[in-house]
């Protein structure tokens, strides 16, 4: 049976912090009070936070101390909507609206689960331009069904279970990435300082690389209009498919800009510089446009694997890859830079047991990012189950 809705202002008491004058950075921060920014809300527990305020800094702002098992929401820029969870005393920023329960009315992690399934309402009131955002007001309204607190335990149980099985798949694929930046290193050492000491060579002589078709926004859909991959498709060590765009390629361009298995897509420029994923023809005919480089290794030379992940290896702060991304306004990386990069070429032969290693890797990863999928569906299930009264 459902359980009668209440507005979350009748069990909650509810305010938004403050942020100290940066005027007296030596004063306001680097105290002992933890002190939360809305980019650190991840729908987790938080424990720990990137800054802190002093006695005098909480004293002179807005901010305000909260208790542990406060509940957080994020009011608007691009992480609107996140939810976290204080598993500490701490003072929040402005952009965070805090939410401290009526105990003898709700079970805080009922609650925390309750705020989460109204995550996609928050965002449909969004108010704004450039940052759009939600006020307290429409916080303060957003209705909560609430059972018995026996009830709200139960369902908050079974909710917290169901989260414990997505977290520990996306911790076992965690670990999946660092075991295959173990077997990097391992094989062919740090490729920054090049401790293996393998011969240097100029990415221009060991791959043949380009940028994609510049976009043409009167020709996006057309007699000519086919798939084609952007800088958004691109992400560490994989590519997301789930948003495939077209565009018109005549002839000529689907000669030049036709993708092929193990082309290694890198992207230009954005947020994303330099994330790098192998094209494993996933669509029968795909192209790619001028946001990203496309990287063919010479056969004999080099190989894919190696490639994508060498890439990923070099872009740390210090080595020449970083220092070549120019980031005067947005980070961007030309193709006449990429192609004088310098990097190490370890003997193919070995190039290969790296990439059957990964190979191999990548059949785990497969499996456990099925299960994961299927997890998150089982999750949402439940979770819309919990607040209709049907679980």
């Amino acid at each position: 049976m459902k359980a009668d809705e209440v507005e979350i202002a009748e069990f909650c008491d509810t305010g938004s912090g403050g942020t100290p004058s940066r005027a007296k950075q030596d004063i306001y921060f680097g105290g002992g009070i933890p002190w939360v920014k809305s980019g650190e809300l991840r729908e987790s527990v938080i424990t720990e936070t990137e800054e802190s305020l002093t006695e005098l800094g909480l004293k002179e702002s807005a901010a305000k101390l909260l208790p542990k098992d406060s509940l957080l929401v994020a009011l608007y820029g691009a992480t609107v909507g996140r939810i976290g969870m204080l598993g500490i005393e701490a003072a929040t920023n402005q952009a965070v609206c805090y939410l401290v329960p009526d105990d003898e009315q709700v079970n805080r992690r009922y609650l925390f689960h309750a705020l989460r399934s109204k995550v996609p309402y928050w965002l449909s009131q969004r108010v704004g331009g450039g940052q759009p955002n939600i006020s307290q007001g429409v916080i303060r309204k957003t209705k909560i069904p609430l059972p018995p607190l026996s009830e709200q335990k139960r369902i908050a149980e079974i909710l917290d279970r169901a989260e414990a099985l997505r977290a520990k798949r996306r911790a076992a694929l965690a670990l999946l990435d660092e075991l295959t930046q173990s077997i990097f290193l391992d094989m062919f050492g740090d490729p920054i300082t090049n401790s293996k000491g393998w011969p240097i060579r100029v990415f221009d002589d060991v791959c043949d690389s380009r940028l994609g078709k510049m976009l043409d926004a009167k020709k996006q859909v057309g007699d000519n209009s086919r798939p084609y991959m952007r800088n958004i498709n691109v992400q560490w060590g994989r590519l997301n498919l789930s948003t495939v765009w077209q565009m018109d390629f005549n002839e000529k361009d689907r000669e030049e800009f036709r993708l092929l298995p193990n082309d290694v897509l890198i992207c230009e420029g954005g947020a994303g510089v330099a994330q790098t994923a192998i094209w494993r023809g996933d669509i029968a005919e795909c192209y790619f446009q001028k946001s990203l480089h496309r990287v063919r290794p010479k056969t004999g030379i080099a190989t894919s694997e190696y490639i994508a992940f060498l890439i990923r290896v070099l872009m740390r702060k210090g080595s020449e890859l970083f220092r070549l991304v120019s980031s005067a306004t947005i980070p961007h990386l030309t193709g006449v830079k990429l192609k004088t990069l310098n990097i190490p070429v370890p003997p193919v032969e070995l190039q290969c047991r790296f990439g059957s290693a990964m190979e191999c890797v990548s059949e785990h990863k497969t499996q456990m990012q099925t299960q994961l999928r299927e997890l998150d569906q089982l999750f949402a299930s439940l979770q819309h189950r919990a607040f209709r009264g049907e679980l």
